[in-house]
């Protein structure tokens, strides 16, 4: 809300002008079939996203103030745990997720380098990156076609007793099988960390996803659920690990108080910690090697807009999902429809398709030609990411010959369901693919 005080009336006409050019420009043309874009991804937004940036830019918090507090408070219980921390992206969300289980606090279950993290090879890549960068080594898994989960039995071959983590994505936002992942965590004393940045709001078996992991992981980058322009953030229900958390993020410092505030411990210059002078500033204590990726009010002041509109949101990326599930039912000689994994209730971040072997079309037709009709589409992350250049040589091992990361590289692709699509653009992306195919009406 405006501030009470002499600005506020000043504030409502700058408020009124911003509803005012955003109605301006909200116009939406009308679909036109092959000559209006319909791209992959995209962000949903109102007048309120735009008036809420406005607000916390003209308090001038830049960095986390009063609206990232509200935003990690409103964010960690809708998504049911006790702490949400902001940062800059997904991707550090991922960095700072995996990095605060190498913390020396955690005694032997400190992550040493050259421990082993499970993870699956047909992935985003920052999914796996943070392994790397903490002199970790990742255990590639395949994937199960359709679902797009790791395998539960390669899971399982993958134990060895260097074996300290699992790190895996709901992938386009199907979740992998949590059953066997979380018993296999505790079976093994593992730690969990749970990559959700495309699942945002959705379930397993009635429990949200983001709640199983002893970490977890959400992005606000435009093509995701919510977003915050750049953002993201880390999960837990252990105040312990928000510590680590915090302190990693925040240049690795010892001292947890919010910016701005002094002496939350009350011992600011009490403390005797490794071999500084006694009594030396906590504030400017440092217990890990740490990162600046925090992120600001002016995005956290649009997350909570978003934030708000989140039912909606998911309830139209399952809509989407359905009316193209069931539209290109008749293709599934030619195509591999995904399936929602069992128990599961997914808030979709794509559809994902597999063009068959034997189709007489490859996937590169196929996107080609979509492409060619303005219909957005994306391979399916980094395919095998053993084939990347950037994980050429890394060191690592691998369960079996990866066959269906080899098939997902060559053969899979995904079209959007983002809320910004409409029944008529659905429609045509439908049309389109029984077009394109041999056989197709």
């Amino acid at each position: 809300m405006p501030q009470a005080g002499p600005a506020s009336g000043q504030r409502d006409l700058i408020y009124q002008a911003v509803r005012e050019d955003f109605e301006l420009r909200a116009q939406v043309p009308n679909f036109v079939p092959g000559k209006t874009p319909i791209p992959v991804t995209g962000k949903v937004y109102g007048s309120e996203e735009v008036e809420a940036a406005v607000r916390a830019s003209l308090d001038f918090w830049l960095t986390a103030g009063p609206e990232t507090e509200e935003f990690e408070r409103s964010l960690a219980r809708r998504v049911g745990v006790r702490h949400a921390m902001m940062c800059n992206s997904g991707s550090s969300a991922n960095l700072l997720a995996l990095t605060a289980l190498t913390s020396p606090k955690l005694g032997n279950r400190r992550l040493l380098p050259g421990d082993e993290v499970i993870t699956v090879a047909a992935g985003f890549p920052t999914t796996v990156a943070p392994i790397l960068q903490n002199g970790l080594v990742p255990v590639f898994v395949d994937v199960e076609l359709g679902t797009y989960g790791p395998r539960p039995e390669d899971l399982a071959a993958a134990i060895s007793p260097k074996t300290k983590a699992i790190m895996l994505a709901h992938c386009l936002g199907n979740p992998f099988d949590l059953d066997s992942v979380t018993a296999l965590a505790a079976q093994h004393h593992l730690w969990l960390v749970e990559d959700t940045c495309d699942g945002l709001g959705g379930t397993y078996k009635g429990r949200n996803l983001g709640t199983f992991g002893d970490l977890a992981t959400l992005s606000f980058y435009p093509a995701h659920h919510i977003t915050t322009g750049e953002g993201g953030a880390v999960l837990t229900k252990r105040p312990s690990l928000k510590k680590l958390v915090e302190s990693f993020r925040d240049w690795g410092r010892d001292c947890w108080c919010l910016p701005g505030k002094d002496n939350t411990c009350l011992k600011r210059f009490e403390h005797h910690l490794g071999e500084l002078p006694a009594g030396y500033d906590h504030k400017y204590t440092y217990s890990h090697l740490g990162y600046n990726l925090k992120s600001g009010d002016i995005q956290a002041a649009i997350g909570r807009v978003q934030l708000d509109r989140l039912d909606g949101f998911i309830a139209a990326r399952r809509a989407n999902w359905r009316r193209l599930r069931e539209g290109l039912d008749d293709l599934q000689e030619w195509l591999l429809l995904p399936e929602a994994a069992e128990g599961s209730d997914p808030s979709w971040f794509g559809f994902p398709i597999l063009v068959r072997d034997g189709s007489r079309i490859s996937r590169d037709q196929v996107t080609r030609a979509l492409e060619d009709r303005l219909i957005g589409t994306r391979l399916l992350f980094g395919g095998n990411l053993l084939r990347q250049p950037a994980f050429k040589g890394v060191e690592h091992r691998t369960i079996g010959d990866l066959p269906n990361s080899d098939t997902i590289m060559r053969s899979a692709f995904w079209i959007g369901v983002w809320p910004g699509l409409t029944d008529q653009m659905v429609d045509y992306m439908i049309e389109s693919l029984h077009e394109i195919l041999p056989g197709g009406r």
